[in-house]
């Protein structure tokens, strides 16, 4: 298919399936399956996405990226999601990918050159930390139970995360908190860069969870006991938080959809290059119409999937939040790719649950997108709220109701 990408994402994307093809998936399939990734086959693949300049194209130049434009790196974050590793490799994973946006956008001068710049070489790993257990904010962060309070020159965080992505590892924490008791929490809630060796951080726990094993992503419970931070660390402005959050999470939920549109596509093309070779019931396994039809219709579902996702970013890339195509393009890949990959699982029987292929790792990782950045209950709901705005009540003015007789209408009619 080709898409209306501009030549320059055209060229990145195409050197980045010549990293993907000579470099990282041969080395994703020398390892045995399962096996955890290294730091220094972490290090070997990122020199390698600098040799191939690929590496970062979403950061600016000045502070060690290529200086794509967000809509220009899509095409580049989708071959990066081919493979796991691949997204390692770019430095387009996740949470860092996102946490590098949001400093880049929030940070200042001071913030980026201590944080987001060695964040950008791999220096350095961030978590976001905004997620609480039950009786906090989770899918309703209006729910916010974390506190900071102002304390002279400082301030002081109280409060207790969960599923803070990548916490364990983490050297910064971005944590979400609420600085003004009486206003709404829309208006009241405030981000701040905290060191996860500050006194009071506590992690407690990896939470066990489904999938990321094989590349050592944690998710994070984490306890914030009379934490101070200096008034600098306070990231962005006063208050406007989930503003901020918000600045975020849209563009790093189209990079989601394109990451595992990458995954889902490459899914589709070891279960097709799987059932040409299978043989079953006197014929190639790919000879079966209803396997066929089911290919067909993963193909059609990723193209149109594909197709919105580059409506949105061009619709923010030219200023609007695109709230709701992002929320479309959220929850329709996310159930897109879930089913390519879970076809694709099944296409390849034992093999596709074994460790031999990626498969099975990708359908660990993929069932998360359906929660993470917005449950697909919560993304529904913004779109239903849309949808309802402006109902057209005059589309049933020909109805005939309950006690009133039936208006005559015109024979011309």
């Amino acid at each position: 298919m080709r898409y209306n990408d501009s030549d320059q994402a055209r060229e990145v994307a195409s050197r980045a399936n010549d990293l993907m093809e000579e470099v990282v998936l041969p080395i994703e399939r020398e390892r045995a399956g399962g096996m955890a990734v290294s730091s220094g086959t972490i290090a070997e693949l990122r020199e390698a996405a600098r040799e191939y300049d690929v590496y970062a194209p979403q950061i600016p130049e000045e502070y060690g990226g290529m200086g794509l434009s967000f809509r220009d790196s899509l095409p580049a974050f989708e071959e990066a999601g081919r493979s796991l590793l691949g997204q390692i490799a770019m430095r387009v994973d996740a949470p860092d990918e996102g946490n590098m946006h949001l400093l880049e956008l929030a940070g200042d001068e001071l913030q980026k050159e201590t944080y987001l710049e060695p964040l950008v070489q791999g220096e350095i790993k961030s978590g976001f930390s905004m997620t609480e257990p039950m009786q906090g904010a989770g899918s309703d962060p209006k729910m916010i139970q974390t506190t900071a309070e102002k304390d002279g020159d400082e301030w002081v965080i109280d409060g207790h995360k969960w599923w803070t992505t990548q916490g364990v590892e983490a050297d910064v924490l971005i944590v979400l908190a609420r600085t003004d008791p009486e206003a709404h929490p829309y208006e009241a809630c405030s981000l701040f860069l905290v060191p996860a060796d500050a006194d009071g951080v506590e992690v407690i726990r990896d939470v066990p969870h489904m999938g990321g094993g094989n590349h050592g992503t944690s998710h994070a419970e984490i306890r914030y006991k009379n934490v101070r931070v200096p008034e600098e660390h306070l990231l962005g402005e006063l208050n406007e938080g989930f503003t901020h959050a918000q600045e975020r999470l849209g563009p790093a939920r189209l990079t989601h959809c394109m990451r595992y549109s990458g995954m889902a596509q490459r899914s589709l093309d070891i279960a097709k290059a799987y059932i040409s070779e299978r043989r079953g019931f006197d014929s190639s396994l790919s000879d079966k119409q209803s396997l066929r039809h089911r290919i067909a219709d993963a193909e059609t579902k990723l193209h149109m999937a594909r197709t919105g996702i580059r409506d949105a970013a061009d619709r923010i890339a030219a200023g609007d939040e695109a709230r709701i195509p992002v929320s479309m393009c959220k929850v329709f890949s996310a159930n897109v790719t879930q089913d390519a990959i879970d076809l694709a699982v099944q296409c390849c029987g034992a093999n596709g649950i074994g460790k031999d292929l990626p498969l099975s790792d990708f359908y660990e990782s993929v069932r998360q997108f359906r929660i993470v950045d917005g449950a697909d209950e919560v993304h529904r709901r913004v779109i239903a709220r849309a949808a309802f705005e402006d109902v057209p009540e005059e589309e049933l003015e020909p109805l005939t109701r309950f006690g009133d007789p039936n208006r005559e209408r015109s024979a011309d009619h």
